[in-house]
C-alpha cells in the first residue's frame, strides 16, 4: 500500500488531503515521493516561520534535545523562562503561560477571561464574550464556540454558552451586543480562516476605547497573525491598541507545537498555582526553537516581510483572473475570476504548494523566502489564474 492509501484506511478521514505526499523540505523548497520539488508557499499554514530545516534553527533544537528534552512544569527550566523573558520585553505584557498550539493558547486566554470576571463581578455574573463574525478562533470546544461562524458549529450541538457575535467593523453592531453580562472582547485583527480579512485601524481603536470604558477586556487572538507574520512582531503593534491579553502559536517555535497566552498588566496575576497547567505546554525543546525563531526576527527581517508584501501586491495588480489582494505582511488573501480550489490545484500541479481560505487563494511563504522562489511561485499563481 502507499502512503496515501495507508492514511486513507487508518487516519480519521478530517482533511480533504491535496494527492501529493511529501517526503522533505529545505528553505522554501519541498520534494514529494516522486522527487518532484514544489515551491512552499504555504509554511505548514503559517507554522515554518523560516522555512524548511532551517540548519541553525535545527541546530539549537538539536542541542536542546540532547540537553533536557522535556521535564514537568513543577520544575524551571531556562528555556522556558528565557522565552516568557522574551515575549515580555518585546511586546510589553507582564506574563506568559505556554501551552501546545493555538486552541489551546485562546482557551487559556478564555478561561483566564472568565476567572478575571468573576473575581471582580463575581461567580457567573459576566461570563459572555462577544467575538466578531466571521472570526476561528480554534476547534476544541470552547474555541469553536467562540468562533463566529455557524456553519462549523453544525453537528456538535449542544455548543458551550457565553457567546455572542458582532458584525466586523460595524460599532454600533458591538455597542448593541455589549451588555452587562460581557466580560470580554475577543478579535483577531486579520480574520485568517474566515478569508484573509482585515480589520480597519480605525473600528480596532474604536473598539479598544469602548472596551476600556465598559470596564471589560481586549482579547486578540495572533495565532496566525504573530511572530512577524504581518510585519510587526504582533499584529496589535500596528493598531496602537494595548491589549489585555494576546494569543499566540503557529509560527512561535518555527515548526515545533508552541502556544503562548500573554497577559497585560490588569489580567497577570488571574491564574494562579493549580487554576491552570500543560503537561508539555513549554516543553524545552520547543521552547529552544522559539527562542531562535524570535531572535532572528528582528527589524530587518520584519523590514524584509513588509517590502515582500508590497512586491506581491504590485506584481498581482492587474494580472488577468486575479480581482484584489488583502492581508498585511505575508499573510494575503487573493480573490480569484476563478474558484480558487480549483486554482490551488493546479498551481500544486504546476509546482507551487499554496492554501486557500473561504473564496480566496491564501500565502503564508516563509518570512525569508528567496526572492527569486518568490518570483517564481507568482508566475506559476498568475498562469493558474489567468488559464
Amino acid at each position: 500500500m502507499t502512503t496515501q492509501q495507508i492514511a486513507d484506511k487508518y487516519l480519521a478521514a478530517t482533511y480533504a488531503r491535496f494527492p501529493v505526499t511529501f517526503t522533505r523540505g529545505e528553505g522554501s523548497l519541498l520534494w514529494d515521493d516522486a522527487g518532484k520539488a514544489y515551491i512552499d508557499l504555504g509554511s505548514g499554514i503559517a507554522v515554518n516561520t523560516l522555512g524548511l530545516a532551517d540548519a541553525a534553527w535545527a541546530d539549537a533544537v538539536s542541542a536542546q534535545l540532547r540537553t533536557l528534552a522535556h521535564t514537568s512544569n513543577l520544575y524551571y527550566t531556562g528555556p522556558q523562562a528565557a522565552l516568557a523573558e522574551v515575549l515580555c520585553q518585546r511586546t510589553g505584557m507582564s506574563k506568559v503561560f505556554l501551552s501546545n498550539s493555538g486552541a489551546e493558547a485562546n482557551e487559556c486566554m478564555i478561561k483566564a477571561a472568565r476567572k478575571w470576571s468573576n473575581d471582580q463581578y463575581g461567580e457567573g455574573k459576566r461570563p459572555v464574550i462577544v467575538t466578531l463574525e466571521g472570526g476561528f478562533h480554534g476547534r476544541t470546544y470552547a474555541t469553536l464556540a467562540a468562533t463566529g461562524q455557524t456553519s462549523l458549529h453544525e453537528g456538535f450541538a449542544p455548543m458551550p454558552v457565553g457567546f455572542r457575535y458582532a458584525k466586523p467593523g460595524d460599532i454600533e453592531d458591538m455597542i448593541a451586543k455589549l451588555d452587562d453580562t460581557c466580560c470580554a472582547v475577543m478579535i483577531e485583527l486579520v480574520q485568517g480562516e474566515g478569508g484573509v480579512n482585515v480589520l480597519e485601524k480605525s473600528y480596532a481603536q474604536a473598539l479598544a476605547a469602548l472596551v476600556k470604558e465598559r470596564g471589560l477586556l481586549l482579547l486578540v487572538d495572533e495565532v496566525q497573525t504573530g511572530n512577524g507574520r504581518t510585519g510587526t512582531l504582533f499584529a496589535f503593534e500596528q493598531y496602537d491598541i494595548a491589549p489585555d491579553m494576546v494569543s499566540t502559536a503557529k509560527g512561535l517555535a518555527g515548526g515545533l507545537p508552541l502556544g503562548a497566552t500573554l497577559f497585560g498588566g490588569r489580567t497577570a496575576g488571574v491564574l494562579m498555582a493549580g487554576s491552570h497547567g500543560s503537561t508539555f505546554g513549554g516543553n524545552p525543546a520547543c521552547c529552544a526553537g522559539a527562542l531562535h525563531v524570535l531572535e532572528r526576527l528582528d527589524e530587518g527581517l520584519l523590514a524584509e516581510v513588509r517590502a515582500k508584501h508590497d512586491h506581491i501586491c504590485a506584481s498581482l495588480k492587474g494580472a488577468a483572473g486575479i480581482k484584489g489582494v488583502t492581508g498585511l505582511g505575508l499573510m494575503l488573501g487573493i480573490s480569484t475570476a476563478r474558484p480558487a480550489k480549483e486554482i490551488a490545484g493546479e498551481c500544486l500541479a504546476r509546482g507551487a504548494a499554496l492554501l486557500t481560505a473561504k473564496e480566496k487563494v491564501r500565502l503564508l511563504p516563509a518570512l525569508n523566502i528567496p526572492m527569486d522562489l518568490l518570483e517564481k511561485g507568482l508566475k506559476v499563481l498568475k498562469e493558474a489564474a489567468g488559464a
